[in-house]
């Protein structure tokens, strides 16, 4: 495992702490946060399953490597096919015409 993926699995494992930790304390939370707190975890545990088993960063569909930028950003992403739809969820920037 290298320096970056050592910091990766370090932030995953933190970050699954304290989604189960949310979890367990909060009871009154919504229904809707819930479910996206879960599917979180359930992300986060199969990246930790990838890099306990040796295959972090390889594509679940061809087995390629996932570029090292992308997986900085998102950690859990499970393949190269994932990434075609990020360019909807991220912000662009203002055209220079607005200014």
């Amino acid at each position: 495992m290298n320096a970056m993926q050592e910091k990766l699995f370090l932030e995953l494992r933190q970050t699954k702490e304290e989604i189960e930790t949310s979890l367990k304390n909060e009871k009154k939370k919504q229904a809707w946060l819930t479910s996206i707190l879960q599917s979180e975890l359930e992300d986060i545990n199969a990246a930790i399953q990838k890099f306990e088993k040796g295959k972090f960063g390889q594509c679940e569909i061809s087995g390629e490597f996932i570029p090292e930028d992308l997986l900085k950003m998102i950690p859990t992403i499970r393949s190269i096919k994932d990434t075609e739809g990020l360019e909807y969820y991220y912000k662009k920037p203002l055209s220079t015409s607005f200014l």
